[in-house]
């Protein structure tokens, strides 16, 4: 081995983690990212000589480029060590070119995880860079750039500044765009369900219900109220016997391990984190976080990852815990192995945590909220799927009148198996729920008691929250592990869509952008297209498609259809509809409509410039005020904390004014006690409703909501929201951070300069000048 080394790799936290494991022959430094790449300013692509790029390095990262070309000077060996990905072999390629190292000084090393073995294993396996990877990653970059730089300006000149187009944020777009106009155009139809109210034979057996089936032994659907009254007048009088009683074991599998989609939709679900920071807190936890009495250690696999495969050693460490301590019962006869499914990289393993034996609750005083709650969500879902089946103890019971016949069944829990562990979450809100049944026997009378009728109409499908659109790209071929999170967050950064709540819904903006990428870029709005161009660009990482070649079957329509439309739309300037609210304007009445600005979405008058009138923009939460029975909108404090008060707190008419504000959250339950709104306490993650009426036997006092408790509030000013004067003095917890030191969480600290920032599919433009003051336009 060289008398002295040099490690590059891409962040400070992973720099110092390994320094550790590799130990003073070793010299570690971070790139932070990528120090060359296609230049801002100009496309850098030489469209007139085969698409070769012209790369820079790039500015403000001149100091890491000298202090890294002085220590590849003096090392006798540099291992590139940057992320084992795409874009971490493009970084490692730049960096020999861009620090003039020959083959024979330079070394190619990843690590899937960061921990001793793994590190000090791989240090001793080095390989050459993968020029393949190289030429994938170069592929993807040159097609998002000629997209990004060549569409943007169309979008500028015909629809407004600050546009972009994308390969992959188009098509995502047009999902959501395609989504909310099937629940537009949706018919609801009637149905109603009938179900009959039972005894048994023994009256002290719990009553239960049976719900209608069919008639001679054939499924039928009540699609009217005549047809339920039939159906009760033909059973009301005959008798109910019991036709059958099935009871079965039935048997739950676990889910599989997490894979980069998988993790971000459920952090989505349970955790209610965005993609984006679902992958920068998985990124801190695969760096390196200091563990007390360890050290900076890394606590999980690499994060991006489309694989379900776990390393041998790893299902031995594993099976080893489960034994000792959950015991054999909760170990399967044989050991579970996930196969990845078709058309996945499966470069690298499954998302775990790099010890199994480091529980969450072992962790819990190392780690911030945000980087515990991943943690325990990655660690159970990964024990889980290691674990035995779940059994059920499932009885269906079939009743019979008068030819129709009635269906019944419950299940309860008879082992608890994986569950034990974890529970995969669901995207529905609403599951159906079984009550436990009276033991039945076959041929036994029943008793009817009554029917109880409900009327139902079919619902469209559900809008698109960042769980299910991640799902829907994962399933259609769009965009890879690496670029889920940047796709979601580019669509709602262009104000292509907006979150409301947790669902996604196009903006009038999103769907004229859409409608002029369908109309005249019809491969990029394309799903099927971009799905095949994905599995080109992975046919190029496995050498048997040339990188350039992509690029010239793309380019050619692509630039005749932008030369088209160019032509086509001459003289046209597409207008984005306004999108009116219900929100009246103080000064004139009219209704307002929604604009952007420098700070995002506000009301504004229609009757600009006359009437110059603008306020917040709000939402209507549900339920009504508990004072006055108004709207309860969510507003904003002058210094931007979060409440919700009363749609009268502004009147000026004394009449109707009501001064109703809290911070707690109001959600669509009634209080089963007196009937007002309940309420929930802000923040993120599950918390139990309750009511503040102090009238109420159900009234929950504010010092019992789990909020930190007061000091005593001076007189509140007129028209500020209750508490503020706290909030604003509560000293904001502190930050953990993999370097030991601590940060308060109250502002947002500035980007650190070269910080590393992974943008393989994010929107390519040339930067826009800003516009000063308020647009209205």
């Amino acid at each position: 081995m060289a008398k002295h080394s040099l490690v590059i790799v891409e962040s400070p936290a992973k720099a110092k983690t390994i320094g550790k494991y590799l130990g003073k022959d070793f010299t570690v430094k971070a790139c932070m990212g990528h120090l060359r790449d296609l230049p801002k300013s100009v496309l850098g692509v030489d469209l007139e000589h085969d698409f070769e790029p012209v790369y820079k390095p790039i500015k403000g990262k001149e100091e890491i480029i000298g202090d890294l070309k002085k220590e590849a000077k003096a090392a006798d060996t540099v291992y590139l060590a940057t992320d084992p990905d795409r874009e971490g072999e493009a970084i490692s390629w730049h960096l020999k070119q861009l620090l003039d190292l020959p083959d024979e000084k330079s070394k190619r090393v990843t690590f899937n995880e960061i921990t001793k073995n793994v590190v000090q294993e791989s240090i001793q396996e080095p390989r050459e860079i993968d020029q393949n990877l190289v030429d994938a990653q170069q592929a993807r970059r040159i097609l998002d750039r000629i997209v990004g730089y060549e569409l943007s300006p169309l979008l500028w000149k015909k629809i407004r500044r600050g546009l972009s187009a994308g390969r992959v944020q188009s098509v995502a777009t047009r999902m959501v765009d395609d989504r909310d106009r099937e629940i537009e155009s949706f018919q609801p139809e009637e149905y109603w369900t009938l179900d009959a109210n039972l005894i048994g034979d023994d009256m002290k057996k719990l009553p239960f219900a049976a719900r209608y089936h069919g008639k001679n032994g054939r499924k039928a659907e009540l699609k009217s109220a005549e047809e339920v009254e039939a159906v009760v007048q033909e059973t009301e009088n005959a008798p109910f016997l019991v036709k059958s009683v099935k009871r079965t074991d039935k048997q739950r599998s676990p889910s599989p391990p997490f894979t980069t989609s998988t993790m971000q939709q459920e952090a989505s679900r349970k955790l209610s984190m965005t993609p984006r920071r679902t992958m920068a807190i998985a990124q801190q936890l695969y760096e390196g976080v200091d563990i007390e009495g360890e050290g900076t250690v890394g606590l999980i696999t690499y994060m991006r990852t489309d694989s379900l495969r776990i390393s041998e050693e790893a299902l031995a460490a594993t099976k080893e815990f489960i034994l000792g301590r959950y015991g054999e019962a909760y170990y399967p006869a044989q050991t579970h192995r996930y196969k990845a499914k078709a058309g996945a990289q499966d470069a690298h393993e499954a998302i775990r945590p790099s010890n199994v034996s480091w529980t969450p609750e072992m962790l819990k005083k190392d780690l911030t909220g945000e980087q515990y709650r991943l943690y325990r969500l990655i660690w159970s879902r990964y024990v889980a799927c290691q674990m035995a089946n779940a059994v059920y103890d499932s009885v269906a019971v079939e009743i019979e009148a008068a030819s129709h016949s009635f269906r019944t069944s419950s299940s309860s829990l008879k082992f608890s198996g994986y569950t034990a562990v974890y529970e995969e979450g669901k995207d529905e809100e609403k599951e159906e729920k079984h009550s436990p049944l009276p033991n039945l026997r076959e041929g036994e009378t029943l008793t009817l008691k009554d029917f109880s009728r409900d009327q139902h109409f079919t619902q469209p499908p559900a809008h698109y929250t960042d769980a299910t659109l991640i799902r829907a790209m994962e399933e259609q071929g769009i965009g890879r592990p690496s670029t889920y999170a940047p796709t979601v967050s580019t669509i709602l950064d262009r104000e292509y869509v907006v979150k409301e709540g947790k669902y996604l819904h196009i903006t009038n903006l999103g769907r004229v952008v859409t409608e002029l990428m369908k109309d005249k870029f019809t491969d990029i709005a394309d799903l099927k297209f971009t799905a095949n161009m994905e599995q080109k660009l992975d046919s190029v990482e496995e050498g048997s498609t040339p990188w350039k070649g992509v690029l010239r079957d793309f380019y050619g329509d692509f630039d005749r259809n932008l030369k088209q439309a160019e032509k086509d739309l001459e003289g046209t300037r597409i207008k984005v509809p306004d999108e009116v609210s219900d929100e009246k304007c103080d000064l004139c009445g009219r209704n307002m409509v929604v604009k952007s600005g420098r700070f995002g979405r506000f009301l504004a008058c229609p009757g600009y410039p006359d009437c110059k009138f603008t306020k917040p923009l709000v939402v209507e939460m549900p339920g009504c005020c508990p004072k006055c029975g108004g709207r309860i909108l969510k507003k904003t404090s002058r210094n931007g904390y979060t409440y919700y008060g009363c749609e009268h707190n502004s009147d000026k008419d004394e009449a109707t004014k009501c001064d109703f504000m809290t911070w707690d959250v109001p959600v669509k339950d009634d209080c089963p006690v007196c009937g007002h709104t309940l309420f929930k306490k802000s923040g993120r993650g599950f918390k139990k409703p309750f009511c503040i009426n102090p009238d109420c036997a159900n009234f929950l006092p504010e010092d019992k909501r789990g909020y930190p408790k007061k000091k005593p509030a001076e007189e509140k000013k007129d028209g500020e929201a209750p508490g503020e004067e706290t909030a604003e003095q509560e000293k904001k917890p502190a930050r953990k951070t993999a370097a030991g030191k601590t940060e308060t969480t109250g502002k947002k600290a500035p980007a650190k300069k070269g910080t590393t920032k992974k943008t393989e599919d994010a929107a390519e433009k040339p930067a826009a000048k800003k516009t000063a003051g308020k647009e209205q336009a």
